[in-house]
């Protein structure tokens, strides 16, 4: 997991500097459209529908915003047809890059894809070509603030998780897929809305990087995740603390 930590840190903070919250909106709206077309507009009825309000919400989205794209594709509106695609590849150094996405246009979005692979020293390969090198799982992320390291722990194995991290940055709860919503609600009954859940990609091995090949493969993240299309990616690097302070200098 430490590894896998370390990326997510890394890009937390790169995000809060640059992102900017209509994309981050928009992307929360085309998930929670895809869900509300998939299952229908009722969360209780909809486990995808409830995650992705829940991470809607944790990222300060407007109800008025949440509600209008979960109407939009209840109903079947213009711009719902979504198609979910997922691509695998290798970055620098050989690290493992999976990117998921909600595209209107398949077409438009691989070719981004492999443009920002192609240009920043990675090649874009077959689906189910770096996937073996994940365990998909389901997350859900607290401040630390919430309790301490010992109460989190036991709270998350009584609702079901199978492991907790628990760092300065707060607090991780992982889980099996198959239990990610009753974990994630009886989590939310205990501690209120998550600062954020879902389901990642862990890596089960990372790959170590030097500061070149760590500038490299966060500029091509960056670029991946600038797209309207992307919705995540995943990636098995780690970085030494000292090459972390040289990236964020």
């Amino acid at each position: 997991m430490a590894g896998h930590s370390q990326f997510k840190n890394i890009m937390h903070r790169k995000g809060a500097q640059d992102a900017k919250r209509a994309k981050i909106f928009a992307k929360h709206a085309r998930e929670l459209t895809v869900a509300s077309k998939a299952g229908g507009m009722d969360p209780d009825m909809n486990a995808r529908l409830r995650t992705a309000m829940s991470a809607a919400r944790a990222a300060n989205m407007p109800n008025t915003n949440i509600e209008r794209a979960i109407k939009r594709g209840g109903e079947g509106g213009e711009g719902t047809d979504y198609l979910e695609v997922r691509y695998e590849g290798y970055g620098v150094s050989g690290v493992a890059v999976i990117v998921e996405a909600l595209t209107d246009n398949r077409n438009r979005t691989a070719s981004e894809v492999r443009s920002a692979f192609t240009k920043h020293g990675g090649n874009l390969g077959e689906t189910g070509s770096v996937a073996f090198l994940f365990d998909r799982v389901g997350f859900v992320e607290y401040p630390e603030t919430v309790a301490s390291p010992e109460e989190m722990f036991e709270a998350a194995l009584d609702a079901g998780a199978t492991d907790v991290e628990s760092v300065s940055e707060g607090h991780e709860i992982i889980c099996d897929t198959p239990n990610f919503n009753e974990v994630r609600e009886n989590m939310e009954r205990k501690f209120g809305v998550a600062r954020s859940s879902g389901l990642r990609w862990v890596p089960q091995t990372t790959v170590p990087l030097d500061e070149d090949s760590a500038r490299s493969l966060l500029k091509m993240i960056e670029v991946l995740e600038e797209s309207d299309d992307v919705q995540s990616v995943h990636a098995n690097f780690e970085v030494s603390g000292s090459v972390m302070e040289k990236l964020g200098a």
